[in-house]
């Protein structure tokens, strides 16, 4: 399904003041231009977004809505904060229902020795809670000061290459399966 296309939602997870986040979306996002340029790709950025602030039918709030809906999957980019995801992430994931099921998720992170992988493993729970699919391969950075220079840059960029690959690899499978899924038989619990 390389070439098939369809529309990934990057999900942007950190809101904090001097956030790396920023660093890692556009490496992530200019590796899809480059690599995959038949996905469509929505960067949705929870800083922009600001889900605290939204409230059930204000305008806001439909458009966040429907950017998850039209989405064929998503790449939550995320650090971990205290062994955990950042709390403005859970808001904007619950904020919605019906619009994260039978659709593929991925995950990029960051922080720590972790590389955050420990908030990717709690992302799951969330997840599979709302009936998505998280894919197994991740893309993960420790010690962000290590992977990137000072401006921003990989150091090394072929094995972070890989992983995106291979996380958008499945997500591609996944993506097209459960849209083919879905048109065939809606999807409900």
């Amino acid at each position: 399904m390389s070439a098939e296309r369809y529309t990934l939602a990057v999900i942007v997870a950190s809101t904090r003041e001097g956030r790396f986040a920023p660093v890692i979306t556009e490496w992530f996002t200019r590796h899809i231009s480059a690599a995959h340029p038949h996905l469509t790709v929505d960067v949705i950025d929870l800083g922009a977004v600001r889900p605290y602030e939204l409230r059930h039918g204000s305008a806001e709030f439909i458009a966040y809505a429907k950017r998850v809906e039209q989405a064929d999957a998503f790449a939550v980019i995320t650090p971990e904060y205290n062994h955990s995801f950042p709390a403005p992430l859970k808001h904007a994931i619950d904020l919605l229902r019906a619009e994260w099921q039978a659709k593929p998720v991925g995950f990029v992170s960051y922080g720590g020795i972790s590389g955050g992988l420990r908030a990717v493993e709690q992302l799951r729970l969330v997840f599979a809670e709302l009936h998505a699919t998280t894919v197994r391969e991740t893309v993960s950075f420790a010690l962000t000061g290590g992977p990137f220079d000072d401006q921003g840059q990989l150091r090394d960029p072929e094995p972070p290459a890989r992983a995106a690959d291979a996380l958008l690899n499945q997500l591609a499978w996944w993506a097209r399966a459960l849209r083919e899924a879905r048109t065939a038989r809606p999807y409900g619990n």
